[in-house]
């Protein structure tokens, strides 16, 4: 799912144009391609003030998608919850990102810079099947997850997840999981995880094990690197979409 940064990038997207049949990027994507020389059949040769300013725009664009993700949509319709800090990655819109009269280009391209691949399944609502993934990118006093800092996440008893639940870190560039030194940077309902006495759960992520987490119930995470902090339900509840269950914020450690 990486894509690369450099010219490679564009010798990658040349052959899929040739390799796909034409309904398959619509005209006026088709059209945009043409304008920088990538047309199905045709060669692709470049010259050197344009090598130049392709390879601007292959390393300029992943930033100002990262930006548009991290500064966060004005309308806020990609919040979850009006007192939560998670996102909705759909952010209302279709599998295909349509809203009622228009492509929803932006919020398409803050979700492929994290993730591969789209499908109906994920955007319906169905109860005890399917799955949510709200992610939260900020803690509960709205900065940024810190891979230097040390935080809780409170789970509620009875996550709303017929087959399972699960947290994941993920790194904020690219959406690969934090390379730590921990083999795993999860934890699911599989687990040994710790529960407390009223059945909901605590889990911790920090560089280092915070003093009060278990062993099993704490999430490595890279110093120096910010993070994104996902929670899966598999086999979504009706919980989870009439929001009488919901998560709380990661919680900075003091």
């Amino acid at each position: 799912m990486m894509y690369p940064t450099g010219s490679t990038y564009w010798a990658k997207l040349k052959a899929f144009v040739d390799y796909e049949p034409v309904a398959s990027i619509d005209p006026v994507t088709r059209g945009v391609l043409a304008s920088i020389g990538l047309v199905k059949g045709a060669p692709f040769e470049p010259t050197d003030k344009q090598n130049a300013a392709l390879q601007k725009a292959v390393e300029t664009a992943p930033k100002m998608v990262l930006a548009s993700r991290q500064l966060g949509r004005p309308d806020k319709r990609d919040l979850y919850y009006k007192d939560r800090q998670y996102q909705n990655t759909w952010a209302g819109a279709t599998a295909e990102w349509m809203q009622d009269s228009y492509l929803d280009i932006i919020q398409r391209a803050s979700y492929f810079q994290i993730a591969y691949s789209s499908a109906p399944a994920m955007v319906m609502r169905t109860l005890d099947a399917g799955s949510k993934y709200p992610f939260a990118t900020r803690d509960a006093d709205g900065d940024f997850l810190d891979g230097s800092k040390s935080y809780r996440l409170h789970l509620p008893p009875h996550p709303p997840a017929a087959l399972f639940w699960a947290v994941t870190a993920y790194n904020i560039t690219d959406g690969t999981m934090t390379a730590a030194e921990q083999l795993m940077p999860s934890i699911n309902a599989f687990n040994k995880v710790k529960t407390n006495g009223d059945g909901s759960v605590d889990l911790f992520f920090g560089p280092s094990k915070p003093v009060e987490a278990p062993e099993s119930n704490w999430i490595q995470t890279v110093d120096g690197r910010n993070f994104l902090a996902a929670l899966r339900l598999y086999g979504t509840g009706v919980e989870f979409f009439d929001q009488s269950w919901k998560p709380d914020d990661l919680v900075k450690l003091k």
